[in-house]
């Protein structure tokens, strides 16, 4: 980290970007327009920073590619893609070939190796194991009104679009979570669960509606 301190890098508009002095860089680091990194960061090496992100107080690992983000106060291993319009919380730690997409929020959160949450979404005091897919619109409902409360997801867990989880849950591995259901009591390993109310068709009561 020393010999590293002094390298700098490729900045592709210096008057739109602005780093502070204690930020410190690996080689090969690329930093577009619109860029504001400041406070005990680190960016690795082979690192792309895209256009418009905010990065504070973060480490962030080599081969990684960052999009118009918001990051504070979190580790980001390697070859990890955060964005565009994600927002990574303090005490985050995000690991290997993570793919964080569109507006997906992470707040004090784990995500293991290569777990997909593509967009919007949000991820809230909870641990997330490997290769788990979190889809679009999946809420980690964390806050009862008096005390948060933290998930527990283990490996290889698919959970579906529009899904809510309520804390304190556990899954376990290999489980499958329908699109449209809400969480509320533990899965064992290799359960397929569905929660979503039954669709009621109501023959020509349309036009009542319009």
């Amino acid at each position: 980290m020393t010999k590293k301190s002094k390298i700098k890098p490729t900045l592709r508009n210096k008057k739109t970007t602005f780093i502070g002095k204690n930020v410190k860089f690996g080689t090969n680091v690329i930093i577009e327009s619109g860029n504001y990194i400041d406070g005990d960061s680190y960016i690795g090496d082979n690192c792309h920073i895209y256009p418009n992100n905010y990065i504070i107080d973060c480490k962030i690992g080599n081969n990684c590619k960052l999009f118009s983000s918001h990051l504070e106060n979190s580790i980001i291993k390697e070859n990890v893609q955060i964005g565009p319009f994600a927002r990574i919380r303090p005490h985050s730690l995000i690991y290997d070939n993570v793919r964080i997409g569109n507006f997906v929020e992470i707040k004090n959160s784990i995500i293991k190796s290569s777990t997909k949450i593509s967009h919007l979404a949000y991820v809230g005091d909870s641990d997330i194991g490997n290769n788990c897919n979190i889809g679009c619109g999946v809420i980690f409902a964390n806050y009862n009104g008096k005390v948060k409360n933290r998930c527990i997801v283990n490996d290889h867990v698919f959970i579906g679009s529009n899904c809510n989880i309520i804390a304190p849950v556990v899954i376990e591995s290999d489980s499958f979570i329908c699109a449209g259901t809400t969480v509320t009591e533990d899965i064992k390993k290799d359960d397929f669960v569905i929660g979503r109310v039954k669709q009621e068709n109501k023959p020509n009561r349309a036009k009542k509606y319009w």
